[in-house]
């Protein structure tokens, strides 16, 4: 058959090397990004884009903008071109793709803008571009299509379907023309457009079966199918993370490796329960080695996506917002678990980077930064020898030299030249001084002087470009993690970063209706919010709530809970669609349970409703937690360690949790002291609640709280309460900490 011929000569593999310059180069800055009309040209013109440009030219997705001077005759996704398919007769060739993917950089260069493979494309196809972060409905379907054909995905994704949107060819990346066993555009279009013409039967009839395929492998999701969760389910996780664990590097398997910071959340939670030694060390060495490795950025910090190798030295060095958010937490629990400080410091330099590099004038947080600049990945984080004895004295360049595990010849040999080195150290600055014979504080100061020279001498190289478009989802993720940073650490400006960007999230993103949108830039917010949205935003609001005990967060919580449970919950078999109701018809509607780069909609929304349920006081949001457990069990009893958010959620709602209620003035010395006190804590199983006699609108919202009277004398009073009793109040702190410790 036609389909099963193509994918015998698509093997997935990664290779190396410099691209060929974009050849509409006069339409393009230094950073690789199109140069945009400004508003006045582009309304002059016609819809098509016109002679320098196409229909992408019209978009706000800095993906899209980047090919809108390509000679393909690109499409966006939506109803006028499936339109045109029809009737022009002709397949989708659906490409998808995010802004700051190298190799999605790549495959335009080799092939997007060269003529003659955008000739053969326009002849053959309808061609639409998708940007995942916008679209990641879209996405969804069609990695599930591309991961069922070739046992895996990613971007570039390559699709090409019926024009009613069904499937019938998928791959990855393609070069322009076939190397070794990797088929490339010149010769995969034209084989394409053969079996279109010549045998589209076929070519219908694997769509229609694909197609069926997808539809009967979302519905295995499904309550009436379920199973209980096993009681040791915790256990069975830590076991399949220690198996798959790196003793030598720390993360998990061999490479690349992923930071995947949830995983290492869940073990501190682990910890926390069972007291694991090896819990503790495999967080504690992971995340010391990640911090000390090339994926770090040792001079204007932030993690780079992943690392190439075991041993976390080179990376692909586009930097995610979701990857700081979500590392910010892993930190955090680190740095309570152990109270060591250089969890601590981590945490903060990553907030640092966001505030500094990833911050909108008006609050809210930019998507990514790229890897490449000048067409050449890395170019901006690497660093030449000769270079850096040209900036500092030999003195500190010779302290560098040791500590940043510098080499004449390199240590990364992609790029420009050879010669580059990847910062990135073996051992702690402490280690090092303590080597060297010298003060370990007086060393560290020194390296960060050192640090902050090469940072103003890196500011003037060309940057990496940056998307800056604002997303709803990524947004709520970078919100939760600095609003928590701003409890365990009272004493910074974190708390006005998270509510100014909270209050753009909510006055930009979310229309007078309360319904969210997914995308801001240049002034418009736009496109439909999808569950990860909802579910996001909803766990920054409570984070919010924590860190601020201002009710309206709550209230704003509950309001979009209810909405979520309206318009995305399956009724039928459970658990949450990516898709609301009232959304886009697409081949399926999907569900997504796996907690990969990100965690999954559906179990941050499980671990959201049991929290808000111990706010509220409402035991249906803890079933519909329950029910999110019983629609995927299946799914967490066989993979559990890959539903690590799910089993946080699993966790708190096995307990022990406590509700940790304090009666008093919210803004006196002893209140502010006390919560401080709570906040150096490591209880991630709880919500703390402050009834402020004076707080009117507080027990209006939650009248049940009245029930917990304060204390005469002006001294906070705590209430602990597990297992809906609550425990003799107490306005001794070390008094709380034994109830809790018990």
């Amino acid at each position: 058959m036609f389909i099963t011929t193509l994918f015998t000569i698509l093997l997935f593999f990664t290779f190396g090397g410099a691209v060929d310059n974009n050849p509409h180069e006069y339409h393009y800055d230094n950073n690789g990004r199109v140069i945009i009309p400004d508003q006045v040209f582009l309304d002059q013109l016609p819809r098509d884009g016109g002679e320098y440009y196409n229909r992408l030219v019209f978009e706000q997705s800095p993906y899209l903008l980047q090919h809108a001077a390509n000679p393909v005759d690109w499409y966006p996704w939506g109803p006028e071109a499936f339109a045109e398919a029809k009737r022009q007769d002709k397949p989708i060739f659906l490409s998808i793709g995010y802004t700051t993917c190298h190799w999605c950089h790549v495959m335009e260069h080799e092939s997007f803008e060269d003529e003659e493979v955008a000739a053969l494309m326009n002849d053959t196809f309808i061609c639409i571009k998708v940007d995942r972060e916008e679209r990641p409905d879209v996405d969804n379907v069609y990695m599930d299509v591309t991961t069922m054909l070739n046992g895996r995905g990613g971007w570039p994704m390559t699709v090409v379907l019926t024009p009613d949107k069904e499937p019938f060819f998928a791959g990855t990346y393609f070069p322009k023309n076939s190397r070794g066993n990797r088929i490339g555009m010149m010769e995969l279009i034209p084989n394409i457009k053969r079996g279109w013409d010549e045998n589209r039967s076929q070519l219908v009839f694997e769509a229609d079966s694909l197609t069926t395929r997808l539809r009967n492998s979302n519905s295995k999701f499904s309550m009436t199918n379920s199973e209980i969760v096993k009681d040791d389910i915790l256990n069975i996780a830590f076991n399949q993370f220690r198996r798959r664990y790196d003793e030598e590097f720390g993360g998990f398997g061999e490479s690349p490796k992923f930071p995947k910071a949830h995983d290492y959340s869940f073990l501190s939670r682990y910890w926390k329960r069972t007291q694991s030694n090896i819990a503790m060390e495999m967080v504690k060495k992971s995340l010391l080695k990640m911090r000390s490795g090339g994926m770090y950025d040792q001079i204007g910090f932030g993690f780079h996506r992943y690392s190439t190798d075991k041993e976390w030295l080179v990376p692909h060095f586009e930097k995610m917002l979701y990857d700081q958010a979500m590392l910010v937490h892993a930190y955090l629990d680190a740095y309570l678990m152990t109270n060591d400080e250089t969890y601590a410091n981590t945490a903060k330099e990553i907030i640092e980077y966001v505030q500094r590099d990833m911050t909108h004038p008006q609050g809210g947080f930019y998507s990514a930064e790229d890897a490449d600049s000048e067409g050449v990945e890395a170019k901006f984080y690497v660093w030449n020898t000769d270079e850096l004895k040209s900036i500092l004295s030999q003195d500190d360049y010779d302290l560098i030299y040791k500590i940043f595990e510098l080499k004449d010849s390199g240590n990364y040999r992609e790029g420009y030249r050879h010669k580059n080195n990847i910062l990135h150290m073996d051992k702690s600055i402490k280690s090092f001084a303590l080597e060297l014979g010298e003060d370990p504080v007086e060393v560290s100061e020194k390296i960060n002087s050192i640090r902050g020279n090469l940072f103003e001498y890196r500011e003037n190289r060309v940057h990496p470009q940056k998307d800056d478009k604002i997303l709803t989802d990524w947004n709520g993720l970078m919100i939760s993690a600095i609003a928590r940073a701003a409890r365990i650490f009272p004493n910074t400006n974190y708390d006005k970063t998270a509510i100014s960007a909270m209050d753009f999230l909510l006055t930009t993103l979310m229309d007078k209706n309360g319904v969210l949108m997914k995308r801001y830039r240049n002034g418009s917010a736009g496109l439909p919010a999808f569950l990860e949205d909802y579910a996001y935003t909803i766990w920054a609001l409570i984070e919010m709530y924590q860190l601020t005990f201002d009710i309206s967060y709550v209230k704003t919580a509950q309001k979009l809970s209810d909405y979520q449970y309206l318009h995305f919950w399956d009724e039928k078999n459970g658990g949450f669609f990516v898709t609301p109701d009232n959304g886009e018809n697409l081949l399926i509607r999907s569900k997504d349970v796996y907690d990969g780069a990100i965690p999954s909609g559906n179990s941050v929304s499980a671990y959201n409703f049991i929290r808000l349920s111990r706010i509220l006081s409402k035991p249906q949001y803890e079933d519909i937690a329950f029910d999110i457990f019983s629609t995927f069990s299946q799914q967490i009893n066989r993979g559990s360690s890959g539903q690590s958010m799910m089993l946080q959620a699993i966790d708190f709602a096995n307990g022990p949790s406590y509700e940790i209620l304090i009666s008093g003035n919210k803004k006196s010395k002893g209140m502010i002291d006390l919560v401080n006190n709570i906040h150096q804590l490591f209880e991630p199983n709880s919500i703390i609640m402050i009834m402020d006699p004076e707080d009117e609108e507080l027990f209006e919202y939650l009248p049940h709280l009245k029930n917990y009277p304060a204390n005469n004398d002006q001294d906070p009073l705590v209430y602990v309460c597990e297992n809906y009793a609550c425990k003799l109040p107490t306005s001794d702190i070390n008094v709380v900490k034994k109830l809790l410790e018990n």
